[in-house]
């Protein structure tokens, strides 16, 4: 016998060394130890485990929980209805009717809780659902239509407005005209009518360019080379005013696009920014156009910077109005349409000015990539 108790000894020893060893499945301490590979298995399975549940797994899982539920109170009134049966002939009738009007409560709110109840929940959820997305609905409809009944209200205003001064202006000129005929006077009256019918064309010409959704004409293109187009459209205002240009346009900039939108986008902002330098030009007058891309690439922008008198932080509010304008023969229609223009291309046209300081202009793009594609 201490023969043998000394072998199992030395054998449970053993056992014990030996599941001791380095790289082995448990530690000297008892702990459970996993080799690296092991670890890293465990992790993406605990990682697939948190990962979100597709719409055929929530369902599964649903149904799996209802069919639990069914299973245990079946399994419930089995039990309920065997026992009854055991009482009745052991006990007698009343005994077994006693327990039977006692446990059918249980056995009513049981049935209540796992088959009822589920589809009683059910359908509040979705009735309550129901009744909230209609009344948000509703609230964000009345919302909408009063946003846009305003909104109407002010274009119209702004369109009479617009419309209806060149016109009592140059019907007053022409009344002019009419009561001395052979006045020197009238060739420059009718100039003037001219110019303000011009002025109604071309109010009403950019209200229906900013109301229709034109055709985009989309094709692969560089931001550069329409900065480049846009600015030689001004070269010789440029020189004439005697304003510097300072221009940093990288060769690249590839992005898909309408190259002329985009053009007239660019010569809107030019446009203003030298506007606002002949108005009120400081002594330097400089308009600065820098162009490029992001750090990730996937992004194109263009700036446009002048140093003049900047916007005031009211107007800078309403700058991308319609109708909204600041320039004695402006319509208020080019930044709302340049905005227009912009997101149709899926990007942004963001401004910042400082009274005094000058005005910048950002515009960004989207620039397909190998994930995104055009």
């Amino acid at each position: 016998m201490t023969v043998v108790g000394i072998g199992l000894r030395a054998h449970h020893n053993g056992e014990r060394g030996r599941h001791s060893l380095p790289g082995s499945g448990a530690m000297p301490d008892g702990t459970d130890h996993f080799e690296p590979g092991a670890r890293r298995s465990r992790q993406r399975g605990l990682r697939r485990q948190r990962s979100p549940l597709t719409p055929e797994q929530k369902t599964y899982r649903e149904a799996r929980r209802r069919a639990n539920l069914k299973l245990s109170f079946v399994t419930h009134f089995i039990v309920y209805a065997s026992v009854l049966v055991l009482i009745l002939f052991v006990a007698g009738f009343r005994p077994a009717f006693y327990t039977a009007l006692g446990w059918g409560i249980g056995i009513v709110c049981h049935y209540f809780a796992a088959i009822v109840a589920p589809d009683l929940r059910r359908r509040l959820i979705a009735r309550e659902v129901r009744r909230e997305v209609t009344e948000n609905v509703s609230r964000e409809r009345r919302s909408i239509e009063g946003r846009h009944a305003r909104s109407l209200e002010q274009l119209s205003a702004s369109i009479a407005h617009e419309i209806r001064n060149p016109i009592t202006a140059a019907k007053s000129l022409v009344q002019q005209m009419g009561e001395d005929i052979a006045s020197d006077e009238n060739v420059g009256y009718a100039k003037i009518a001219l110019e303000e019918l011009d002025r109604v064309e071309k109010s009403i010409s950019h209200l229906l360019r900013f109301a229709r959704d034109e055709e985009m004409n989309v094709r692969d293109l560089r931001l550069s080379e329409v900065v480049e187009s846009a600015l030689e459209t001004f070269r010789d205002r440029i020189e004439r005013q005697g304003i510097e240009v300072s221009q940093d346009v990288a060769m690249g900039g590839a992005m898909r696009g309408d190259p002329e939108k985009l053009r007239r986008v660019i010569i809107n902002l030019l446009g203003n920014a030298l506007d606002a330098l002949e108005e009120n030009a400081g002594p330097d007058p400089r308009v600065e156009l820098t162009a490029g891309e992001n750090l990730a690439g996937t992004e194109v922008w263009v700036r446009v910077r002048d140093n003049g008198p900047g916007i005031q932080p009211e107007a800078l509010q309403k700058i991308f109005s319609p109708f909204y304008t600041s320039k004695a023969n402006g319509t208020g229609l080019g930044l709302a349409i340049s905005k227009r223009v912009v997101d149709a291309h899926g990007g942004s046209l963001e401004v910042s000015s400082t009274p005094g300081e000058g005005t910048d202009f950002l515009l960004t793009f989207p620039r397909p990539t190998a994930e995104n594609g055009a």
